[in-house]
């Protein structure tokens, strides 16, 4: 078994590790939750198991509390554990002026609660605006919209790798961070 880091991998939901739709798509989905069809991610399970050995492992969303403990349960693999299962209620509302909306954005300050060091934290996500003040801590990833030949998660998986070790996650260029994984993706 891999030494565990001593970082927190913090994952969102929407579009990251799912895609959910109140309309059917030509694809079958995974499961449904209320009036959601689901859709996993292609390999979001074998990620999440191959992971969860080298980091603390936790999940993120601006949905709400109730809907992101529905879809944890249905995705998580038997032997992955979280250290935090946050929705909606631990984000900030925040107005985005010139489009005048609102938005919810997860503050990683929030979490230096549960004992982790900003240094330590790296949140994926596909929606920069909701981690814009964690700028250097967020992987973005490439919006998961329901494609069954998606490979995102394997280029991430040995992306997040190389961190592992690192000091300090904020002061690493984490920009074009696929382009550096492709074509050696290697996981199984």
């Amino acid at each position: 078994m891999p030494d565990k880091s001593d970082k927190l991998l913090i994952l969102d939901l929407d579009e990251t590790l799912i895609h959910a739709t109140t309309a059917p798509l030509t694809i079958t989905a995974d499961f449904q939750v209320d009036a959601f069809y689901i859709h996993q991610r292609p390999g979001v399970a074998r990620f999440l198991a191959n992971i969860s050995p080298h980091f603390t492992l936790g999940i993120w969303s601006s949905a709400s509390d109730e809907y992101v403990t529905d879809i944890v349960k249905a995705i998580t693999p038997p032997d992955v554990e979280w250290a935090l299962i946050w929705g909606r209620s631990r984000c900030t509302m925040k107005r985005d002026y010139t489009l005048d909306a609102y938005y919810f954005e997860k503050k990683l300050e929030k979490v230096k609660k549960k004992g982790f060091r900003l240094e330590q934290i790296i949140i994926i996500d596909d929606s920069p605006e909701k981690s814009r003040s964690n700028y250097g801590n967020a992987v973005y990833i490439e919006p998961f919209t329901g494609d069954s030949n998606d490979q995102e998660l394997t280029y991430l998986y040995d992306y997040l790798l190389t961190l592992k070790d690192a000091n300090n996650i904020r002061t690493i260029e984490k920009r074009g961070w696929r382009s550096r994984t492709w074509p050696y993706a290697t996981m199984h």
